[in-house]
């Protein structure tokens, strides 16, 4: 070890007592999994070394290929799919897709040539309606079990894990609605996303039901842009010149350009325009203001990514029932977001029941 482990220390951060932390470390039997496995985790918390005896020989490699790291809700799946993957005995290989730099394609060729046991794709091209396909078939011919995070593509036979969007967006105007807004729009990504497509459709119909805005009138509340700051920026700067007094978002990022885009023409957030966002990333909730937002299912979509991908490999016996593993399910698993509210929304032009109009 880095430093002498201190049993006093390790039993306080597990919960146990010093004698438990003894006979785990000393190899002996009478221990429970769960607190074994709860005495190991203190162990890696308080940045202790594991002793030899006790550390996992990894089952195998298992790649995760996800977007750039720019959107802090991609490293919270990553580490949620990466402790999932360890306490299974399985080493994560965290592949990152930058501008300029390698593509999916030559990520899973890479991945594949170091013999990973499976492969995990978050926002990957089984999301873009306008990528071919073929290659998922091609790498399942290889022998390869995948997992698609945040996408669909029906011709593809593979699990795929996805937050519910469409709903996302009918809690999100619900929301606004309820506050009095009557003009409220939608700064979303490109239009060739399956995720971008489902949160139009969920928030047109969330438009109509709530509002009674039919969804041929909703064109000019829904702006595409990029999934940045910038992005937000630019797409909210339209929709407040289309006279929208909310902002529904597609991501926390955008939702934080589309508050700057707020303070740039001098106006309040919330007082003058109500911000939502989407994903409850990191740290979100300490914006200036806090900030109302769809909190995204990573914990949820990270652990039944992995469960899904043990199934692949017909390694799900580690994971569920140790007599028989159960055999792969392919087709979507919808995950339903939460509602959040903070300090970013407030009442609109006709408030709410009982409330006093705003000026």
């Amino acid at each position: 070890m880095t430093a002498p482990a201190r049993l006093a220390d390790i039993a306080t951060q597990a919960g146990v007592s010093e004698a438990t932390v003894s006979r785990v470390l000393n190899g002996r039997p009478g221990v429970a999994a769960t607190t074994r496995q709860s005495v190991l985790a203190a162990l890696d918390v308080l940045g202790y070394e594991r002793p030899v005896r006790l550390r996992l020989r990894s089952a195998g490699l298992v790649g995760l290929i996800t977007p750039g790291l720019d959107n802090p809700i991609f490293p919270a799946l990553a580490q949620v799919v990466g402790q999932a993957l360890t306490r299974q005995g399985y080493t994560p290989v965290l592949a990152t897709q930058t501008p300029g730099g390698s593509t999916e394609d030559e990520l899973t060729e890479m991945l594949v040539e170091r013999g990973v046991s499976g492969i995990i794709f978050v926002s990957g091209l089984h999301a873009d309606t306008t990528a071919d396909m073929d290659r998922y078939d091609r790498l399942r011919a290889k022998g390869v079990p995948f997992v698609l995070v945040d996408g669909f593509a029906p011709g593809v036979r593979a699990p795929f894990i996805s937050a519910d969007d469409r709903g996302a967006m009918q809690l999100a105007v619900t929301h606004l609605a309820s506050l009095g807004h009557t003009r409220i729009g939608l700064a979303v990504g490109p239009r060739r996303f399956v995720p971008v497509l489902r949160k139009i459709e969920g928030f047109r119909l969330a438009l109509q039901e709530q509002l009674g805005i039919p969804p041929e009138s909703s064109a000019e509340l829904i702006e595409h842009s990029l999934y940045t700051l910038e992005g937000g920026q630019a797409a909210a700067a339209t929709l407040m010149d289309r006279g929208c007094t909310a902002v529904v978002c597609a991501s926390d990022m955008m939702a934080l350009g589309a508050i700057r885009a707020a303070r740039h023409r001098g106006l309040e957030v919330p007082d003058d325009i109500s911000v939502v966002g989407f994903d409850d990333s990191p740290l979100i909730a300490f914006t200036d203001p806090p900030l109302t937002t769809v909190r995204k299912p990573v914990q949820a979509m990270g652990q039944a990514s992995v469960r899904a991908l043990l199934e692949e490999t017909g390694d799900s016996h580690s994971a569920s029932a140790p007599d028989r593993p159960r055999a792969p399910v392919h087709g979507e698993f919808v995950f339903m977001p939460e509602l959040v509210v903070r300090g970013s929304t407030a009442s609109g032009p006709g408030g709410r029941p009982g409330d006093t109009p705003r000026p």
